[in-house]
């Protein structure tokens, strides 16, 4: 069974995805830097969450 997470999760994570394209990869802890950046998450369990989002995103993303 895989993890469910809750919508605005993915919401932040396919918009972060969408908009910077080429600067998030399959690297959690690259996505995670990134997220810091480029969003105000003030919490590290949200910030986590949402890079490990992107990361799964984006090994699953169609090219």
């Amino acid at each position: 069974m895989g993890n469910i997470r809750p919508t605005y999760i993915k919401r932040v994570a396919v918009e972060l995805v969408e908009k910077y394209p080429r600067a998030f990869s399959a690297d959690f802890e690259n996505n995670k830097i990134l997220v810091q950046r480029l969003t105000n998450v003030s919490s590290i369990m949200m910030r986590n969450r949402i890079a490990g989002y992107v990361s799964r995103y984006w090994q699953n993303k169609d090219f």
